[in-house]
């Protein structure tokens, strides 16, 4: 594995007891991979980029919730007008006696996708309550050194009670036209997709819909949903065996050669360079 960049906590924390600190990237900027000696939440407010987690792809735009452990390698690109804030915290300077490892979800199972959505009106309570954390993060006294924490927890709690699965159209106030939008989006990478069909069944104008999404995302319904379905092809590639073929099927191309086209437009090889690039490791 090759050598990679570890950030540190003297780097980014006022003092040695301070538990949290806010990190806020407008905008966020590519970043090669690199690990912490301290954790963090990722929260994307607005625009789209490509983030690698430990070796798995992710296109990211508005609403997407990442909890990442020191350990965890991860980079960004393929930015545009990506905005998010990372909640950076040390899980052994912590003192309030909650069950932080379920709050923050640091036991992921393997195999299980880590990333989260946020729905719209969580993400307005969270954003208030980021403001008043990142006030109070650089304060040394004692008092705000526990405020802080404890504005961490609200924050903590407020993403557990908000956060929905990014497959799951049934999530918390999901009544929201744009997190319904996403999570079919998210369900429809291998098959078609209609936008007609899903304006019609949420009552929704397709032109005000499509001018939402590009608002919040900084791209088209359809350009997402291709970087979707590049992801997956991406991690496929790379840690399964599957045909050419079977992997353009499971990843909504009907042509396995319009496949090879688009793939090699979006990364700048050939599915089967790419394949070559990251061999499984046997």
């Amino acid at each position: 594995m090759a050598n990679h960049l570890v950030l540190k906590k003297a780097d980014f924390f006022v003092s040695a007891t301070q538990p949290v600190a806010v990190a806020d990237r407008y905008p966020q900027n590519v970043f090669a991979e690199h690990t912490h000696d301290f954790c963090e939440l990722v929260l994307v407010w607005r625009g789209n980029g490509l983030h690698t987690l430990n070796d798995r792809p992710y296109r990211i735009t508005c609403g997407d919730l990442f909890y990442i452990r020191a350990e965890d390698r991860h980079s960004y690109e393929s930015v545009n007008g990506l905005v998010l804030h990372n909640i950076i915290y040390c899980p052994e300077r912590l003192k309030l006696n909650v069950d932080w490892n379920d709050l923050l979800h640091s036991t992921r199972a393997a195999g299980k996708d880590p990333r989260w959505r946020l729905s719209s009106h969580g993400m307005a309570q969270a954003r208030q309550l980021i403001g008043q954390l990142e006030h109070e993060s650089v304060k040394m006294d004692a008092l705000s050194v526990c405020l802080t924490e404890s504005l961490f927890l609200q924050l903590c709690i407020l993403l557990r009670r908000h956060r929905y699965q990014s497959q799951d159209a049934t999530g918390p106030d999901s009544s929201e036209t744009f997190d319904l939008l996403l999570a079919a989006l998210g369900k429809s990478l291998d098959s078609s997709f209609e936008l007609a069909h899903f304006c019609q069944q949420h009552q929704v104008a397709e032109r005000h819909l499509r001018q939402i999404f590009r608002q919040q995302t900084g791209m088209s319904i359809s350009q997402y949903l291709r970087q979707l379905r590049i992801c997956q092809a991406q991690d496929l590639l790379r840690h399964s065996e599957l045909l050419i073929g079977d992997i353009a099927t499971r990843c909504g191309f009907e042509d396995s050669n319009y496949f090879s086209v688009v793939f090699t437009k979006e990364t700048g090889l050939t599915p089967r360079l790419w394949r070559q690039r990251y061999a499984i490791e046997t």
